[in-house]
């Protein structure tokens, strides 16, 4: 008897895949944790490979499992396609996206890939920058929406996730061998930048501005060099990259509020439904 690949058991799988846990996999696919593992078993039946191998932290693909992740990325997005198609669901046009650098790197591969599957028509450009420069994007209208930072403390009531700062350097760097501190920073007027300085002023550690910009790759390319240390947010913090726990002396630093603007008070209607899409998908990655 032949059997075939369900098209719920490879989205599930395919969740699985980018979360790396059964139990963030779940809640995402709305699903008892039980029912997804029995998803899985099936699944593996059905190819007859262990697709999954399980470790201290969650689980990763084995090598059947990476070659079926390839299989079924493409199968999902032909079948939503179809769906969205003949559905006549499926929004068209361009949406003009500013998103600051870290927050790009790590949530929006699985954004853009789960709206662009229900919406295969729709266009998302991307630009990237720290949030004062978005906020001016905004002004003129330059981006349709922006994700942004706001102090945790604020009392804007849209908060869709929130972020730690922490401080980070290269691995086995003593941020103690260092008077003054050197820090490679974003923009002056951004989040991190004000909170890294004022903490380490009320601390009354001595620093030095050793670079200041609002690209991450040098800002992480200073810090991989072991010439400065730098803060951004903990979900962001390459592999490579240690974060300075509080043994280092270093201060506490604050959280930080993710949020959504729009540039029209009136946004069109592909621009609300990824702004819907992100609020409903972000708390979970």
């Amino acid at each position: 008897m032949s059997v075939s690949l369900e098209i719920e058991l490879l989205r599930s799988f395919a969740v699985i895949a980018e979360v790396r846990a059964f139990s963030r996999a779940a809640s995402r696919v709305d699903r008892t944790q039980s029912a997804l593992s029995q998803q899985m078993k099936r699944l593996e039946e059905i190819v007859d490979q262990p697709l999954f191998q399980r470790t201290g932290r969650g689980v990763v693909l084995t090598n059947p499992g990476e070659r079926l992740l390839v299989h079924a990325q493409r199968i999902l997005r032909l079948h939503d396609e179809a769906m969205a198609d003949l559905s006549g669901k499926g929004l068209s046009g361009t949406i003009r996206f500013g998103c600051p650098d870290d927050y790009a790197a790590v949530f929006l591969p699985p954004l853009l890939r789960q709206f662009s599957s229900q919406h295969p028509h729709a266009l998302v450009e991307v630009v990237c920058g720290p949030t004062p420069r978005l906020l001016e994007r905004l002004d003129k209208r330059a981006v349709d929406l922006a994700m942004i930072s706001l102090p945790d403390a604020s009392a804007h009531d849209d908060i869709i996730r929130r972020e730690q700062l922490v401080w980070i350097g290269y691995p086995g760097l003593d941020s103690a061998h260092f008077d003054p501190l050197p820090l490679a920073l974003s923009d002056p007027d951004t989040l991190d930048h004000i909170a890294a300085c004022e903490a380490l002023q009320r601390a009354g550690r001595a620093y030095r501005i050793a670079y200041a910009s609002s690209s991450l790759s040098g800002l992480t390319a200073l810090v991989r060099s072991g010439q400065a240390f730098a803060v951004m947010t903990q979900t962001a913090v390459p592999a490579d990259l240690s974060v300075l726990t509080a043994d280092a002396g270093l201060p506490l630093l604050p959280a930080v509020g993710v949020t959504l603007k729009f540039a029209r008070a009136r946004p069109s209607l592909l621009t609300t439904a990824f702004a819907e899409h992100i609020r409903s998908m972000l708390p979970m990655l």
